[in-house]
């Protein structure tokens, strides 16, 4: 019986037909043998049903098909679908450097409690566009730490795909609230985060952010989604404050809330006020 872990890459694709190919082929060619890939379809209208059937031959791909429920509910589905011991969340529209699993896996070192964390850059057309500018988050660092480093400026890289995650961290720590949608990844991240007992920065591993994509739920300012914002943020900054209640966490939350009034600035009036 193999002792090595068995990681589990979970994603969720909803109308990425012009993406996800290109996001499958670089879990694919992760160097980390012993890999699976749970991709669940959560109601695409346009052809990437088809697109993932082609991966179905590939017996480390499971593909499921689902009605339109959202992203995290898929990202759960995944989740439960899954049996690795070490968990990544990643988008049907991005992509990883080839190494980018193998290293994080070597970076835990077998902890079950801290989380590895990685290098990321945006890109719109080619990843060859992509510059990775140095954060200070990109070292590592406690949990809180991380955190208040991180909202420094309110507007804090939180996306799941640079988070390398131990099931019982995962398991502790709970699954995506499927009431969210807009920036849920802000809550999740920050619930990880403050369940582990640390960061383990991992140098070599490059996460390529897909930006500008027609109908990308992070551009959306619906009511429905300006709501879940703002849930997002009360929820994620009050994660912090139950791990730390301090000035510096307070002044972090602070940042963070206060980037939705200027975000917003003049619509939504209510939520301001309540902020």
């Amino acid at each position: 019986m193999s002792t090595t872990p068995l990681g589990s890459i979970c994603i969720p694709a909803y109308n990425a037909e012009d993406y996800s190919a290109e996001a499958l082929d670089s879990v694919v060619g992760q160097t980390w043998s012993e890999l699976e890939t749970i991709v669940v379809n959560d109601g695409s209208t346009d052809g990437t049903a088809d697109v993932l059937d082609w991966y179905t031959d590939h017996e480390q791909i499971t593909v499921i098909h689902q009605e339109n429920q959202g992203a995290a509910t898929a990202r759960n589905r995944a989740y439960e679908e899954s049996s690795g011991t070490l968990v990544k969340f990643f988008d049907g529209d991005d992509l990883l450097s080839p190494k980018f699993v193998e290293q994080q896996v070597k970076c835990l070192r077998g902890s079950t409690t801290h989380v590895a964390s990685a290098k990321w850059a945006r890109f719109y057309d080619d990843p060859s566009e992509a510059t990775f500018e140095p954060e200070n988050v990109w070292q590592d660092m406690d949990p809180v730490d991380w955190l208040v480093t991180a909202w420094e400026d309110g507007r804090p890289m939180m996306q799941p795909a640079l988070w390398l995650i131990p099931r019982p961290l995962m398991e502790r720590a709970g699954l995506w609230d499927e009431g969210l949608s807009l920036i849920d990844d802000f809550e999740f991240g920050t619930r990880l985060l403050t369940h582990s007992d640390g960061v383990r920065f991992t140098p070599g591993a490059r996460l390529y952010y897909r930006s500008g994509v027609d109908g990308n739920l992070s551009g959306q300012d619906s009511r429905v989604h300006v709501e879940s914002a703002f849930r997002s943020l009360i929820d994620g900054t009050q994660h912090l404050l139950d791990r730390e209640e301090s000035p510096r966490t307070r002044r972090a939350a602070a940042n963070m809330l206060q980037n939705f009034i200027y975000e917003y600035y003049p619509n939504h009036s209510d939520l301001r006020t309540r902020l």
